[in-house]
C-alpha cells in the first residue's frame, strides 16, 4: 500500500515498451566501431569495396559510427605514387563507389583518403553519411622523422587556403581540421576527427575539440609496429580520452600495406574516459570490426561534475572557432542489447590481480586514516564493539593493522562483545575467537539487564512479558551498545572506532545518534558491503594477521547478515535477515554506485542491472571464494530499486548530514556531507519514482 501511494504521488512518464527498454540507445549509449579492412596499396576501388563491406557489417551490428584507417582508400605506403594522376583519378572513383555502397546506411563512416585541394595534396579523412561526404578532416601535424616523411608528399591543415571545395559531385564540401559532426537526434553525439600523428603532439587538436563540445574522437591512423609501440598507443589513447572526458576510437593499418621497410599490426582500440572498451586482434590477416557501446550520458555527466574541465574551457577556449556540421542520424529501433559488460559488482573488480590491488589500497587507506587520527589526538587506545558480523570484523582487522603500524601492542585495542536479546551462538563464538586470534584485550558486557531496565523505565510492552519487537525494542539495544562503548572509551582513554559501512549509510540502515551511526572515527564509512566481504577474504587469504585469524575470518564470511536485534520464535538467535528487508546488498551496491557517482536515471540503472544480473551464466564473476551466484528478474530489480530510491532520497539523508569523520577510499565513493554528497534532509523522491515507473514489469 505504501509503495502504491508513493507511485500515485510521483505520477509517471509514458512507460517504456519492453523492446524500447531493452534498446541501449534508449539509455544514452551508442554503439561505435573501429574497422580494419582487407586492402591493397594503390588499388582504391578494391579498397572502397572492402571498406563498404565492413561498414555494412558494422551497420548490421547496430553501430552508428565506423572508423577506418588513415589513407585506407589509397594505401598509406603509396609513397611517390601519390603524385600520379592515375592514382588520384582512382581515388575519386573509389569515393563514388563508397558513396553508392553506403547510401542506404544510416551511420557515419570515417575513411582516410588523399585529396588534392587548390593544387596541393592533403592527408584527409572523409566523413560520410547516407552516400554523401559531409566533410573532410585534414591532418594537422605531419611526421617527418625516422621512417615517416609525409612532408615529401603532403601539406598540413595550416596550409589550406579554402574552407570548402566542390568535389565528388558535391558543392561546398567542408574541409579543414576544425570540423565537428553533431547528431541532434542522439543526445551527446558530437564527433571530431584527428589523424594519426595529431595524437602524438603536445597539444592534440582533439583537446581543443573536446573543449568545443566533441564527445567522440576518431583517429584514422596508419602507425607501423615496432617492439613496445602497442603499449605506447594504449597509453596515448587512454590518457587522451581521460583528459578530454571523451570516447576515443583509434584504428591503424593492418595487412595489405607495403612492408618494404615497415610492418603493420592492425591495432584498433576504443576507450571511454580512460577505460578500454574494445581492442582488435593484432597481426591478423582477416578483416576486423570491433565494436563498443559508448556511454554518452556518462561523459556528459562527468564533464558537468568536473569543474576543472569547465574552467579550462572558460580560460583556454577551443583556441579557434569550430564549424559544427549537423548529421541527420537516427536512433536504431527495437531490442538492441549491449555488447558492453556492466560489472555485477562495480566496487569489486572481477580480475583477481586488480581485485587484490584494490583490496590492498582500500585496507591501507583505512589503516593510514585511523593511524593519523590516533597520532594527532595523542590517544593510543581504541575501543570497538565486536559482534562477529562483517562490519565489526572488518573494522577490527583495520584496528589490528593500525596498532601494528604504530608499533603499539594489540592489547591497546579494547574489543568488547555485547550480547543482546537475539545474539546467536555462532556470531558470539566468532567474536570471541577473532578477539583471541588477534591478541586484543577481550571484553564482554551483557547488555540485556540494562536494556530490560530501560524498557521498564519507558513502560514498553516487552517489560510486561509481551513479545513486542518493535523499533523501540531494537534501538534500545543499539543505543545501549553505543553508550557503553563511549563510556568505556572515557574510562580507558580511547577512541571509539565506528563499524558502519557505506551501503548502510546509503539505505539509512543505522540507529541515529546513540546507535551505530555514531563514533569517534568511522573507518568503514566509505567502503560498501560487497567490497568489505572481499577485503576480509583478501586479508584472510594473504595471511596478513596470522593463520588463526585467517580461519576465523573465513568462518565469519559464511555467516548471514543480520542486525541480531529481534529474537526468533524459539527465543534464541535472530529472526531478522537484513537483505530480506532492504534488499540484496549486491543489487543495492549496484544502484548506489551508478546513482550517486553518475546521477543516472533509475530507468537506466534498471536496464544496466538487468543486463548484469538477469542471467547468472553470462559475464564475469569475482572468482575468489564460494560466492553465491544470484540472478534477478526485471520485476525484482525494479522492486529493490524502488526501495533504494525511497530509503536513499526520502528517509535517511538526515543521518548522513552528521556522520563522524572517516577516510574516503574511492573517487565518488563517500556520502560525507563534507565531501562527495550534500543533499537536503527534507528532499522528495518523486522525480526518481516517476522515472522508475517507466520500467516494464517484465521483459
Amino acid at each position: 500500500m505504501v509503495m502504491e501511494q508513493r507511485r500515485a504521488r510521483a505520477g509517471s512518464e509514458v512507460g517504456l515498451h519492453a523492446e524500447d527498454f531493452l534498446n541501449l540507445y534508449s539509455h544514452g549509449l551508442v554503439r561505435v566501431s573501429a574497422c580494419i579492412p582487407a586492402m591493397k596499396v594503390a588499388d582504391p576501388c578494391f579498397n572502397a569495396k572492402s571498406v563498404a563491406e565492413l561498414a555494412h557489417a558494422a551497420h548490421r551490428r547496430h553501430c552508428v559510427l565506423a572508423v577506418f584507417p588513415e589513407l585506407v582508400l589509397s594505401g598509406y605506403t603509396a609513397e611517390d605514387l601519390f603524385f600520379q594522376d592515375a592514382l588520384w583519378r582512382e581515388v575519386v572513383r573509389s569515393v563514388d563507389i563508397l558513396k553508392a555502397e553506403t547510401s542506404e546506411l544510416d551511420m557515419v563512416v570515417v575513411a582516410g583518403a588523399p585529396l588534392v585541394i587548390t593544387g596541393a595534396l592533403f592527408n584527409c579523412a572523409l566523413v560520410l553519411h547516407r552516400g554523401r561526404v559531409l566533410g573532410a578532416a585534414v591532418k594537422s601535424y605531419l611526421p617527418n622523422y625516422r621512417e615517416f616523411y609525409e612532408k615529401r608528399q603532403f601539406r598540413d591543415a595550416s596550409m589550406l587556403q579554402v574552407t570548402s571545395v566542390d568535389i565528388f559531385d558535391q558543392k561546398g564540401v567542408p574541409v579543414g581540421s576544425d570540423l565537428i559532426f553533431r547528431a541532434p537526434g542522439i543526445e551527446g553525439f558530437s564527433l571530431y576527427v584527428e589523424i594519426c600523428e595529431d595524437l602524438w603532439t603536445p597539444i592534440p587538436p582533439s583537446s581543443r575539440a573536446a573543449l568545443a563540445g566533441a564527445t567522440i574522437v576518431a583517429n584514422p591512423s596508419a602507425s607501423n609496429i615496432t617492439t613496445g609501440k602497442d603499449e605506447y598507443r594504449h597509453n596515448l589513447v587512454s590518457n587522451q580520452s581521460a583528459r578530454c572526458i571523451a570516447s576515443y576510437i583509434y584504428t591503424a593499418s593492418g595487412s595489405g600495406e607495403s612492408t618494404t621497410d615497415l610492418a603493420w599490426d592492425g591495432h584498433a582500440v576504443i576507450y571511454e574516459n580512460g577505460t578500454l572498451l574494445a581492442e582488435s586482434e593484432r597481426f591478423s590477416f582477416e578483416p576486423q570490426v570491433i565494436e563498443a557501446d559508448v556511454d554518452l550520458g556518462r561523459l556528459l555527466k562527468d564533464r558537468s561534475i568536473m569543474t576543472s574541465f569547465a574552467d579550462c574551457r572558460a580560460r583556454e577556449g577551443p583556441g579557434r572557432a569550430f564549424r559544427v556540421i549537423d548529421v541527420d542520424l537516427g536512433l536504431p529501433r527495437g531490442t538492441i542489447l549491449p555488447v558492453r559488460e556492466f560489472p555485477r559488482f562495480p566496487y569489486v573488480p572481477a580480475d583477481p590481480a586488480l581485485r587484490g590491488r584494490r583490496c590492498y589500497e582500500v585496507y591501507n587507506i583505512q589503516v593510514q586514516g585511523l593511524a593519523q587520527r590516533m597520532r594527532s589526538s595523542g590517544i593510543s587506545n581504541l575501543v570497538i564493539g565486536v559482534s562477529g558480523g562483517l562490519d565489526s570484523t572488518h573494522a577490527l582487522i583495520v584496528c589490528a593493522r593500525t596498532v601494528d603500524k604504530l608499533g603499539l601492542p594489540r592489547s591497546n585495542i579494547k574489543a568488547c562483545t555485547m550480547p543482546g536479546f537475539a545474539t546467536s551462538q555462532k556470531t558470539y563464538a566468532n567474536a570471541h575467537a577473532l578477539m583471541k586470534a588477534l591478541g586484543v584485550e577481550p571484553l564482554e558486557i551483557d547488555i540485556k539487564p540494562a536494556c530490560t531496565r530501560m524498557l521498564q523505565d519507558i513502560s514498553h510492552p516487552y517489560s510486561r512479558g509481551e513479545r513486542v519487537y518493535d523499533v523501540t525494542f531494537e534501538n534500545v539495544q543499539a543505543g545501549q551498545r553505543t553508550s557503553t562503548l563511549f563510556r568505556l572509551a572515557n574510562l580507558r582513554d580511547a577512541l571509539v572506532v565506528g563499524t558502519g559501512d557505506l551501503s548502510e549509510l546509503a539505505l539509512g540502515w543505522c540507529t541515529y545518534g546513540v546507535g551505530d551511526h555514531m563514533s569517534h572515527y568511522s573507518v568503514n564509512a566509505s567502503v560498501p558491503k560487497t567490497l568489505i566481504q572481499y577485503i576480509i577474504r583478501w586479508v584472510s587469504e594473504e595471511g596478513i594477521l596470522g593463520p588463526e585469524a585467517s580461519a576465523c575470518l573465513a568462518d565469519i564470511l559464511a555467516t548471514d547478515i543480520s542486525p541480531e536485534l529481534v529474537p526468533g520464535d524459539s527465543g534464541e538467535g535472530p529472526a531478522q535477515n537484513t537483505e530480506a528487508v532492504i534488499g540484496p546488498y549486491e543489487l543495492q551496491d549496484f544502484n548506489l554506485f551508478y546513482i550517486t557517482r553518475y546521477g543516472y536515471l533509475p530507468s537506466k540503472v534498471a536496464f544496466m542491472a538487468w543486463c548484469a544480473w538477469h542471467d547468472r551464466e553470462k559475464g564475469l564473476w569475482p572468482s575468489v571464494g564460494p560466492e553465491r551466484r544470484n540472478q534477478y528478474t526485471i520485476a525484482e530489480i525494479k522492486h529493490w530499486l524502488e526501495v533504494f530510491i525511497h530509503r536513499f532520497f526520502k528517509m535517511s539523508q538526515y543521518k548522513r548530514s552528521c556522520i563522524p569523520n572517516a577516510p574516503k577510499v574511492g573517487s565518488g565513493g563517500s556520502l560525507s556531507p563534507r565531501g562527495d554528497w550534500r543533499a537536503p534532509s527534507d528532499g522528495e523522491e518523486t522525480p526518481w519514482v516517476a522515472d522508475l515507473m517507466r520500467v516494464p514489469d517484465e521483459v
